[in-house]
Formats: structure tokens, C-alpha cells, sequence
């Protein structure tokens, strides 16, 4: 089993508002790099390779253009720019851009789904907490 874990629980905003990591709290899976097994940190987590188990990231978790996750993501939020096949569990939002596809379900506060963007699965949206009982196996609450 692959385990990554970040202490740093820090965080600082941009001009957009939106929050990024502080200095080593970011983790990426770099291109050509496999990870088969449990991936989690406090933090972000950046996955350009491949990933073949579940994601868990405190804060965020970004799959770049040519990354691929094999499993399911739980996040407060999460970018979609490559490929998901599992689903994916955002507590505040998740992003769906062009050209990339998720093959699983989506649960989340907030969805966008730009033009080019692929769901194949349901969507369900509120509060992931009330609403992990509803869709069976996505429950942000097994972070273990």
C-alpha cells in the first residue's frame, strides 16, 4: 500500500480567493510515475502519472491533463483535467474541465462542468455528508 502523508495543515489564498499549499504541502504524482495502493495527505495533491487506488487529500486534489485515477476521490475539492474512473466525492466543488472524462459518480456542494468536459455516472448534489448515506458507497466520513 502507497501512503502519503502531509502534517502541514496551512494554507494560503490568491488573488482569485481561492486557496493553494504553502511550501511542502503540495505532492505531485509526476509524469511516468504509477502509485498502486491508498494515496492521502493533508494537503493537495497534484497526480500528472497514474494513480490505481483511492485519493485522499485534505484540501484538493488536481489530475492534470494526461493523469489518470483508477479509484475513487474524496476531497473538499477537486480539478478534473485528465481521467477518472471512480468517483469522485468533493465537499465544497468539483471541476470538470474540456477534455476530460470522469467515469463514475459525482458527489459535491458545487459542480461545473466546463464545454468538453465528461460525466458518465450520477450526480448528486448538497451536502456530501447527508448525502453519502443516500449513494451507498461515497462517504467523505470513512476517511480513515
Amino acid at each position: 500500500m502507497a501512503k502519503f502523508t502531509s502534517s502541514s495543515g496551512d494554507r494560503a489564498s490568491d488573488a482569485s480567493g481561492r486557496h493553494g499549499a504553502r511550501e511542502g504541502n503540495l505532492s505531485i504524482i509526476a509524469a511516468g510515475m504509477r502509485i498502486v495502493g491508498e494515496l492521502k495527505t493533508d494537503g493537495v495533491v497534484k497526480i500528472e502519472g497514474v494513480v490505481e487506488g483511492s485519493v485522499r487529500a485534505e484540501h484538493e486534489v488536481l489530475v492534470s491533463k494526461e493523469g489518470l485515477v483508477e479509484g475513487d476521490i474524496y476531497t473538499r475539492q477537486a480539478v478534473i483535467g485528465g481521467r477518472v474512473v471512480g468517483s469522485v466525492q468533493g465537499e465544497e466543488r468539483v471541476e470538470v474541465q474540456p477534455g476530460s472524462i470522469v467515469n463514475g459518480n459525482i458527489v459535491t456542494k458545487r459542480l461545473i462542468v466546463q464545454e468538453g468536459g465528461e460525466v458518465n455516472g450520477e450526480v448528486s448534489m448538497g451536502d456530501p455528508g447527508q448525502l453519502g448515506s443516500a449513494t451507498g458507497d461515497l462517504q467523505l466520513a470513512e476517511k480513515a
